[in-house]
């Protein structure tokens, strides 16, 4: 029995061995495989490889703030369609808001792929009006090889693309100027952030004043005025035959917003009759004048600067309340809006800066207003910043009328027809007299009926006797 279990634990130590002896064979074995596995040694060389040109990116062009407060436009014109190549500052639309028309211009280059906005079609601010698959630069993926060997290639295609077109940094806005006058962009010198050019920039290398930017070139003094300051709109005849869902948009939708303010403000309406007789003749007096410069003489030119002097005379009628309603900000410069009955609906453009020009002047700018507004280039620079706004009914007819203040503005008036009527002279004899009749409304909050009233008779007296006003310019 003793002899047994002795042969099994020399038979278990013989085992143990083995195992071990196993073991270190195999591990010997295995540094030996791995130390004899010949490593690859891989040299890549760069100019082995090459990549393809970039594919162009697809950007949505979105339709900026404009300014004035604007969150909606209406589509009117498209100057592009889909597949048609733009370059920056190229004209992508005209688009309709409830102040003016404005003209959209491309910040890419590249090709029109989708146009988000139907004719009539309302767009708002912020979101896409076309799709541009944008041009990318195709020198990235150029090899070495390729580059070193073209360069001097592309340094002479870059000299005759830059001679061939240069691009020029600006706004739409200074482009029409540049338009207008005839004048080469490129060759103005930019004052601008990063080369743009400005407004000034332009006025300066023409040598005008602000005032006079948005006059027509060669044609301002063979432009004919208009008998009224509201331009003669074709009336159409539209029979309607069912109910039908028309959507408040454009000009009319700034009317009822505006108008909904005005019914906020109470209103003092005063009427009176002017007896324009001697305006009557010093207007045909001064029209043949006018003529030999190029220009008709109509009566609102004169009426609109004897209004300035009498709003010198009675500021209170130039100012405005702040939106608190708790200050009155007097204005100094005299903006003088001009009621105007246009293809587009009624708008008002204004003549800025009234009490520093002439009547020769008021009249030349009176007459240009008159041509953008019957085409519809009136643009938001002049139509809004009006201080004071005289609106005539007369070309219409009629005499008397109610005017709605524009706010923030605080008064308004409105001209009737000049009617030949009888009337009695300083000595009792019954003479024959041109009439106009004046209404005008105040927001009694700010002015009482006596200042209205004397401002009245103030303009009164230089139309009834045009010697006082010349006396005072």
């Amino acid at each position: 029995m003793a002899f047994a279990a002795r042969k099994c634990l020399v038979h278990l130590r013989s085992i143990n061995k083995y195992n071990k002896l196993s073991y270190a064979r195999c591990t010997f074995s295995s540094r030996i495989c791995i130390n004899t596995i010949p490593r690859i040694k891989t040299k890549i060389n760069p100019r082995g490889f090459h990549t393809t040109s970039t594919v162009n990116k697809i950007v949505a062009f979105n339709l900026s703030d404009i300014g004035e407060g604007i969150r909606e436009v209406v589509i009117k014109e498209w100057f592009v369609k889909v597949g048609d190549r733009v370059q920056q500052f190229d004209n992508i639309c005209e688009v309709q808001s409830d102040k003016a028309s404005v003209t959209i211009s491309s910040r890419y280059d590249g090709v029109v792929t989708k146009l988000y906005h139907k004719v009539d079609q309302t767009a708002l601010v912020g979101q896409a009006l076309v799709d541009i698959e944008v041009d990318d630069s195709n020198d990235e993926g150029t090899p070495e090889s390729d580059i070193s060997s073209n360069a001097t290639k592309d340094v002479s295609k870059t000299e005759a693309k830059s001679t061939q077109r240069i691009k020029v940094l600006t706004t739409p806005a200074v482009r029409r100027i540049a338009a207008q006058f005839k004048v080469d962009l490129s060759s103005i010198n930019a004052t601008g952030r990063n080369g743009r050019i400005l407004k000034e920039d332009v006025l300066s290398h023409l040598n005008i004043t602000a005032d006079k930017s948005n006059d027509v070139a060669d044609k301002v003094l063979s432009v004919e005025a208009i008998s009224a300051p509201m331009a003669t709109a074709t009336a159409r005849t539209e029979v309607v035959l069912e109910d039908k869902v028309v959507p408040v948009t454009g000009f009319m939708k700034a009317m009822v917003k505006s108008m909904t303010e005005a019914m906020k403000i109470p209103h003092f309406v005063f009427s009176d009759e002017y007896d324009v007789t001697n305006l009557v003749k010093s207007r045909e007096k001064l029209r043949e004048v006018v003529q030999r410069r190029g220009v008709k003489l109509t009566y609102m030119p004169i009426i609109i600067k004897a209004a300035s002097q009498s709003l010198t005379a009675y500021p209170i009628l130039n100012s405005s309340l702040d939106s608190s309603n708790e200050n009155l900000i007097y204005k100094a410069s005299h903006n003088i809006g001009v009621a105007m009955d246009t293809p587009n609906g009624l708008v008002v453009p204004v003549i800025r800066n009234v009490q520093r020009k002439s009547i020769f002047e008021i009249a030349v700018e009176l007459n240009s207003l008159q041509e953008k507004g019957l085409k519809g280039q009136l643009g938001l620079n002049e139509l809004t910043g009006g201080t004071f706004t005289i609106s005539n009914i007369g070309i219409i007819g009629g005499t008397y009328t109610k005017p709605i203040i524009f706010p923030p503005q605080v008064s308004i008036g409105a001209l009737g027809k000049i009617q030949v009527l009888p009337r009695f002279d300083s000595e009792g004899n019954v003479v024959k007299a041109h009439i106009l009749s004046v209404s005008w409304s105040a927001d009694h909050r700010v002015i009482d009926g006596v200042t209205m009233a004397r401002f009245s008779n103030q303009l009164k007296e230089y139309l009834e006797d045009p010697q006082k006003l010349i006396l005072d310019l």
